[in-house]
């Protein structure tokens, strides 16, 4: 199932609401919660994102296996973006509902 633009970054950011994690623990989650086709160059590539938008403070955590891992852990800024991110989409579905209804009623 496709995920709308600028839904993902959304959900991201929740998922770091709920912890601190790594780039590969982040695609993880995401395909845990159903979001089985998106690629992980798309969600390294979010990060990034997020991380230039200061909605993230990154971390540099030593790894058993290769380079340090980056933690990104969602700061002050990122909750208020995801605050406003959960009121655009509760805005959406309340009204896309609404229009759903309607059709279904004709």
């Amino acid at each position: 199932m496709p995920v709308l633009k600028g839904t993902l970054e959304g959900i991201v950011l929740a998922l770091l609401a709920e912890q601190p994690a790594y780039g590969y623990e982040i695609t993880t989650r995401i395909r845990d919660h159903g979001f089985t086709d998106i690629a992980e160059g798309t969600i390294y590539a979010l990060l990034v994102r997020i991380e230039q938008k200061k909605l993230v403070d990154v971390e540099k955590v030593p790894s058993e296996k290769g380079p340090p891992r980056k933690v990104y852990t969602l700061n002050a800024q990122g909750r208020q973006e995801l605050g406003e991110f959960w009121k655009t989409w509760d805005f959406l579905r309340t009204h896309i509902e609404r229009l759903n209804n309607t059709n279904e009623e004709n």
